[in-house]
């Protein structure tokens, strides 16, 4: 019989969780007391937080006949959030983690979001950031919510608000690859129909892959904006160029060549593989300007140019048009749209 989460006391289930969290190197106490203790040399702390919620950003079941794994949600809280770090120009030092639970929850599900958690951080490269703490909660559904701290490491850190006219517009990551991954989970294809490309998506969507490398390698290398691609390329470009007051105007011909990448899956699918690559969020990449000359850090493509702005609603162009998408909104992933 499967035990679950209502079988356990909350010390007998923490118990179990403990053991399996990454201690990094900059927790000074960790699980166990009333409030962890993190060591801040830099004397400033970056802070992010993130939420997922069953059946809003991830299921349980999913119409293809797969589920979304406890070992899956753990690493897409760890990237999620150690991207939003990343996308500052700072590294990622603590973690603590809430979570809300049906008494129904298989405990395995609990140790392997952890272990997914974990797993995540040192995969990725953040080998310093412990799991420091957290707290657990009974619920009608599954809620995530992870809240991370990082440390600049004696660097400014890189803002949304500091593009210029003039500045080079590049991507450090994939583009398109959870879009596409999130429509074959949605679809009826079954997992051991996903191959080559297909098979990354697929991949990609469940267990992310920032660059976590290139966050401070791009504020070193004079990056004067910078944000995380969480919510689709298009949308996110809106959020820079607005807090920047300048105007992105993106290269078809890049993006066309990113969505090539995809055209397998799209084939299969009956979609377009450039939207995906325009609107598909959560593949939580790095979206930075540099000034013009500059050598691009490695790993980041140029896609564009920022410009003077125009029209408010031309903070974001291809070729110097509006998207064709624009009109009716749909730019990438909003949490409040029906």
């Amino acid at each position: 019989m499967t035990l679950t989460v209502a079988q356990l006391s909350e010390s007998e289930l923490l118990a179990r969780i403990f053991p399996r969290l990454h201690a990094g190197t900059t927790t000074l106490l960790g699980p166990g007391d009333d409030a962890a203790i993190i060591a801040a040399p830099d004397a400033r702390t970056v802070i992010s937080i993130d939420t997922q919620v069953q059946d809003k950003d991830f299921r349980l079941a999913w119409p293809n006949g797969t589920a979304s794994t406890g070992f899956d949600v753990g690493w897409k809280a760890a990237a999620q959030n150690l991207s939003d770090i990343n996308a500052m120009g700072a590294s990622a030092t603590a973690m603590v983690v809430s979570l809300t639970l049906p008494g129904t929850t298989p405990v395995g599900w609990v140790e392997d979001f952890a272990d997914g958690l974990s797993a995540a951080i040192v995969a990725l490269g953040a080998p310093q950031c412990s799991v420091a703490g957290g707290d657990l909660s009974g619920g009608s559904e599954i809620v995530v919510t992870v809240a991370v701290t990082g440390s600049l490491e004696g660097r400014d850190p890189v803002l949304r608000s500091g593009a210029k006219v003039g500045d080079q517009v590049a991507v450090c990551g994939n583009m398109g690859f959870a879009a596409a991954g999130w429509a074959l989970y949605e679809s009826s294809i079954l997992p051991s129909g996903h191959t080559g490309a297909m098979a990354d998506a697929a991949t990609l969507f469940a267990r992310p892959v920032p660059p976590l490398a290139a966050g401070p390698a791009a504020a070193m290398a004079g990056a004067t904006a910078m944000m995380d691609i969480s919510d689709g390329l298009l949308r996110d470009s809106q959020r820079l160029a607005a807090a920047s007051g300048v105007c992105l105007d993106l290269d078809s011909a890049v993006l066309a060549a990113q969505a090539r990448k995809l055209e397998e899956t799209a084939v299969v699918l009956g979609e377009n593989p450039l939207h995906w690559v325009l609107t598909g969020g959560e593949d939580h990449s790095l979206l930075s300007t540099f000034p013009d000359g500059y050598s691009l850090p490695d790993g980041f493509v140029r896609i564009g140019s920022v410009v003077s702005m125009g029209a408010p609603e031309a903070a974001v162009t291809v070729d110097g048009q509006n998207f064709e998408g624009a009109a009716s909104g749909a730019l990438g992933w909003d949490h409040f749209a029906v």
